[in-house]
């Protein structure tokens, strides 16, 4: 047992110090879950009474591939969504903490019924689903342009497969959504970065997909336009949209909005940071009569 503990001991130390060397924005929660996929448990450190005989060989191969700032939910196979765990794969956006709030933000603000709900750029399809999880009865319509983030969202929606269609497409194409009832509310996700933004962190910049980043155009707003103009086609009189996107873009993506036109208390709201993160828009019932920018747009705090 004491030799087990001072394994444990020399192993987080020693990794802790080669990450944070390294860069690793979290070094100890990191090592430790790196630790403990080498000893292949899933049971707190503190109660492990053995080691694999390999313990020290695994958790070097496993420490520098997070040394190399690859993301350790790639490294894990999996990351932590509402409270649903996500089979990621390389080659596919990894769901951010952030995102689940839509979840919240819909039940919050949507009116009447949520039987039908599209998942735009739903990538891995962990927003598809968190809602097909959290909201019975409710049945989803995840889009995805990418085949391998297609196929990755089709098997973590595996379970409720029968509330569930993935699809892939392109939400550039006016015809996305051809043959798509009206809908509830739509929620999205899209790529949003400008083009000529480079991103910060070694594990976005070499691990998520160019594609599932940027959103087209020098502002980065091609597709979130696209995603708004097809949830004016296709959202039902009161039906809600619920938007992504950067902290900077919340007058422009309200200003889209307004322009496209068809909704009414068009709002940004914050994440749990307090930074401008969602746009949220209802469907009105004006088919182009009034002028949106008579339209209530503001900046809704939590």
């Amino acid at each position: 047992m004491s030799e087990v503990r001072d394994r444990l001991r020399q192993a987080l130390a020693a990794t802790t110090e080669r990450l944070g060397a390294a860069g690793v924005p979290s070094p100890s929660v990191d090592a430790r879950a790196l630790i403990a996929l080498a000893a292949e448990t899933e049971r707190p450190l503190v109660l492990l009474d053995h080691l694999p005989t390999d313990f020290e060989s695994r958790l070097e191969a496993l420490a520098a591939r997070r040394e190399a700032r690859e993301p350790l939910q790639l490294i894990e196979g999996h990351a932590a969504f509402r409270r649903l765990r996500i089979t990621v794969r390389p080659g596919v956006f990894i769901p951010r903490p952030e995102t689940e709030l839509v979840v919240d933000l819909l039940r919050q603000h949507h009116r009447g019924p949520l039987a039908r709900v599209a998942d735009l750029c739903t990538g891995s399809g962990a927003l598809a689903a968190a809602l097909l999880d959290e909201i019975p009865g409710t049945t989803v319509l995840a889009v995805e342009i990418d085949e391998a983030a297609a196929d990755l969202a089709r098997l973590n929606t595996a379970p409720w497969a029968d509330r569930v269609e993935v699809r892939q497409a392109d939400l550039a194409d006016h015809d996305a959504l051809a043959g798509v009832p009206v809908l509830d509310a739509i929620v999205s996700n899209p790529p949003y970065v400008p083009a000529d933004a480079v991103p910060q962190d070694l594990e976005v910049l070499r691990h998520d997909p160019p594609r599932a980043l940027y959103g087209g155009g020098e502002d980065g707003l091609d597709l979130p336009r696209a995603v708004i103009e097809h949830a004016r086609r296709k959202l039902r009189t009161g039906g809600l949209l619920i938007m992504e996107h950067a902290d900077v873009q919340g007058p422009a993506t309200r200003e889209l909005a307004q322009h496209i036109g068809g909704f009414e208390d068009v709002a940004t709201c914050p994440d749990l940071t307090g930074r401008d993160r969602f746009l949220l828009a209802r469907r009105s019932d004006d088919e182009g009569g009034q002028d949106p920018i008579s339209h209530r747009s503001e900046r809704l705090t939590r």
